[in-house]
């Protein structure tokens, strides 16, 4: 079993103009086995705190602590966090010409695991996990990302997570630029690492529609800066219906 805790997060972003926070005090415990439904209207911070937690060098934390089974990831390296079990899919996968997803795969693994997986073991996982997202074989060999779609890319990122076997795994919009046949898979991919893995994940969404696929134990409603709502999935009905005004003062539908 495993615990991320955050808390009381304060975080700024650093541009060319200076420092903004961005980050007001964010409060959240997630255990494995829990599904948390992060939602909220665009600039909310959302993002924010899933590039806070992984250690984005263009996010400063000011205050709070991240505890990972007791451990302040905050003190680590961005390869160490990752090691220690934790994920990020981020919203904007980035491109790696050059590279192909076949050595990428390999060699993050190797990092995680701390010793190469034996190659012939190493090739069926890598097919067998493909094969359950509908990717094709010869993206193996194309490099990562490149040329790619936005479905693709996203179910690039669900395969990092089944061959990386995090313990807390921190989703980015990953519904973000999906058809519904590729929201189906991606997410039937989830439940099935979820259902097979102790594994706490963070679901980062203003949509609902992911959440018919993947049922959270937890929704919070993320509004300047921090949580400031939790709930059930009644909360993000309840967000579909009457959208963020209630939080923001603006509507902005859930939908």
């Amino acid at each position: 079993m495993a615990t991320l805790e955050i808390k009381d997060l304060r975080a700024d972003v650093v541009t060319d103009e200076g420092s903004k926070e961005i980050l007001t005090g964010v409060n959240l415990t997630i255990r494995s086995g829990e599904i948390h439904a992060l939602m909220g209207p665009n600039g909310s911070g959302k993002s924010t705190l899933s590039y806070a937690i992984a250690g984005h060098p263009k996010y400063e934390v000011t205050s709070g602590e991240v505890l990972l089974d007791g451990e302040n990831i905050l003190e680590l390296e961005v390869d160490e966090r990752a090691r220690a079990g934790l994920f990020l899919a981020m919203q904007y996968p980035v491109e790696v010409p050059g590279v192909s997803m076949s050595n990428f795969l390999r060699s993050a693994a190797t990092a995680v695991r701390g010793e190469a997986p034996k190659l012939r073991h190493w090739v069926k996982e890598v097919k067998d996990e493909m094969a359950k997202l509908g990717i094709a074989p010869e993206f193996a060999e194309r490099s990562v990302n490149e040329g790619f779609s936005g479905g693709e890319k996203k179910r690039h990122e669900i395969l990092q997570m089944a061959l990386l076997k995090p313990k807390i795994a921190v989703l980015d919009e990953t519904d973000s630029g999906l058809d519904v046949d590729a929201l189906r898979v991606v997410s039937q991919a989830v439940n099935d690492y979820k259902a097979n893995h102790e594994v706490g994940i963070m679901l980062i969404t203003h949509y609902t529609r992911i959440l018919e696929h993947i049922q959270p134990d937890f929704v919070h409603v993320f509004a300047g800066g921090k949580i400031v709502e939790s709930g059930g999935k009644e909360l993000a009905e309840d967000l579909e219906k009457n959208g963020y005004v209630k939080y923001t003062g603006k509507a902005e539908a859930a939908v």
